[in-house]
């Protein structure tokens, strides 16, 4: 009995932390042998098993409403408008070969979110920011976009973005609960170099007047 007892806490233990056991590595085109950017998207845990989401190309009529969900806990989130027209993406790429991964760090208490708040998390940042955005910085734009317009209801985020000609790494965190928005950074990985994170914010220092390779809240 001890023993069952003992892998069983165990086992809780490793099950507790396999939300944080994601890691990214991100390669720039000029650090690749054939100039591609490149992104490795790694959960490792025994209980998430490989998906590729689909979501076809489409058009939608005026005051057409998007539903959101809790990626993790599938909690409904509520409506947020919909665009007049969406790309086409497979798993964490669309059709313009923009990538978006992501690995999670938490951060201060304070800042998490009120637990029943509608708005909108960050698996749905990520896939639905692909449905909308061509580029690595129009992906910045539309992620900061989102979460101030609706709220963000998920912890801190390290999310890796690409596109076929850069690659960027985007801290985000919300600002706690009553209190809309977000708190972010973004920094261009310099071309010819590599990147990766795995759950730990990974900018600290970053320069304030270089719009070229950093984007910061105001």
């Amino acid at each position: 009995m001890r023993k069952f007892l003992a892998i069983f806490a165990f086992l809780m233990l490793v099950a507790r932390f396999d939300a944080g056991a994601c890691t990214n590595v991100i390669i720039t085109p000029g650090a690749s042998k054939d100039g591609s950017s490149i992104v490795s998207y790694a959960a490792d845990s025994h209980q998430l098993y490989g998906e590729l989401y689909f979501h076809p190309a489409a058009r939608f009529r005026a005051g057409s409403m998007l539903r959101l969900t809790d990626w993790d806990t599938q909690r409904p989130l509520g409506f947020i408008d919909q665009v007049p027209s969406t790309y086409q993406t497979v798993g964490n790429m669309n059709q313009h070969q923009l990538i978006i991964a992501e690995t999670t760090w938490g951060g201060r208490s304070e800042l998490f979110p009120d637990e029943n708040a509608d708005g909108i998390d960050y698996g749905s940042l990520i896939y639905v920011t692909l449905q909308r955005a061509r580029t690595a910085r129009e992906a910045i734009d539309i992620i900061v976009s989102l979460a101030n317009e609706y709220g963000y209801v998920s912890e801190g985020e390290t999310f890796s973005i690409a596109d076929t000609k850069e690659a960027w790494i985007m801290d985000i965190v919300g600002k706690g609960v009553d209190r809309k928005g977000v708190v972010w950074v973004a920094r261009r990985i310099p071309d010819g170099y590599i990147c990766a994170h795995a759950n730990q914010a990974r900018i600290t220092r970053f320069p304030l007047n270089d719009k070229s390779n950093c984007l910061y809240a105001p």
